[in-house]
């Protein structure tokens, strides 16, 4: 296991560090349009819109910001991610890096389902989702190479698509809060009844709905509160019943507008997953976060143990349950792997072509 490096109490550094929102320049929010875009299911789309926000200059080091499912590229502009990473002197600057973040197919204000096709919209997955970011950043920024591929959740997921389908972009890779093998066990699921309680709600009329089917908002709040959270931050947010009453109460009276094409769709792109066959393959350095309390990635299932070996520099940073975690959610706070995050970017070497 010499590849392997399991760190555990470097996991809690980030919780010395000061929290501040950071003064990272504007961010920039646009489109473009990939022509005659091929789905892995043989539809061609003549015209997909991806949109995408930048921050910092586009002469800066290009690095990938990657959001998870059903999230945006602007929804990681938190105090929490953002704020942590992209400030002056932090490991993102963006008086140094030219930082994307792209909307994934399906998602933000990227092309989707309820632009008006509806169940008529091709039916993607994670691969089609990557090429559409590598065509974002080779064709529509004309970039030739990344220095850092970075992703939460779904990104993290995408960010290992990106390392085994295209290992020479990137110098460094860091996929969060997922685990580089096929979808499985309680992961897939719990996904499996999200997205079958909507098929199976009669008002959802094969997607030709009227009105938005009422299973979507109780399906969501059901997922997350079964698969995000972390038991001990869970605990102590309502450590009794009535206090679990209300927060129950409060989430299901949150605002809530996904269409239910959209979310069906976001939630099942995941169903092919599986970068394993190709983890050879991956080039430059590999920082793999988890957290120990994530309920959608256990640790001890040992699958990064087994598969992390097969990656020539990689290394593990398991974050330590504790009542500051959030379970899966974990890793959208930065402040746990911000000097993880700057070691690396200071020492990973840059690759030649």
């Amino acid at each position: 296991m010499k590849r392997l490096m399991m760190i555990l109490a470097a996991g809690l550094l980030g919780l010395s560090l000061p929290i501040f929102a950071a003064d990272y320049p504007a961010p920039q929010e646009a489109d473009w349009v990939a022509r005659d875009f091929r789905f892995h299911t043989g539809e061609v789309a003549a015209e997909l819109r991806i949109h995408y926000t930048t921050v910092g200059k586009p002469g800066g080091e290009p690095v990938l910001v990657l959001h998870g499912t059903a999230g945006s590229g602007t929804g990681m502009l938190t105090p929490a991610f953002a704020g942590e990473l992209f400030g002056p002197g932090q490991p993102l600057d963006a008086s140094r890096y030219f930082i994307i973040l792209p909307d994934a197919i399906g998602a933000g204000k990227s092309a989707k389902p309820s632009d008006g096709q509806r169940a008529k919209f091709p039916r993607y997955n994670y691969d089609d989702m990557v090429q559409a970011q590598m065509r974002l950043v080779t064709e529509g920024l004309g970039l030739k190479r990344l220095r850092l591929v970075i992703g939460n959740s779904m990104g993290g997921m995408h960010t290992w698509l990106w390392a085994v389908k295209y290992p020479e972009m990137a110098d460094i890779w860091v996929p969060m809060a997922c685990q580089p093998t096929e979808m499985a066990g309680r992961n897939w699921l719990l996904r499996r009844m999200l997205t079958e309680s909507i098929r199976q709600d009669p008002d959802w009329l094969g997607g030709n709905y009227t009105v938005q089917p009422r299973s979507v908002r109780f399906s969501n709040l059901f997922y997350g509160l079964g698969t995000i959270g972390g038991n001990q931050a869970l605990y102590k947010a309502a450590p009794t019943r009535a206090a679990a009453d209300k927060l129950f109460d409060d989430r299901l009276a949150a605002p809530f507008t996904a269409d239910a094409n959209d979310f069906l769709y976001q939630w099942e792109s995941s169903r092919d997953y599986n970068p394993t066959p190709g983890l050879e393959r991956i080039r430059g350095s590999v920082l793999a976060i988890n957290s120990a309390d994530d309920e959608r990635n256990p640790p001890e299932l040992g699958i990064m143990e087994r598969e992390l070996p097969r990656v020539k520099n990689a290394r593990l940073l398991l974050i330590p349950a504790s009542a500051e975690t959030r379970g899966h959610g974990t890793t959208a706070f930065a402040r746990f792997y911000q000097q993880a995050l700057h070691d690396i970017l200071k020492a990973a070497p840059r690759l030649a072509p």
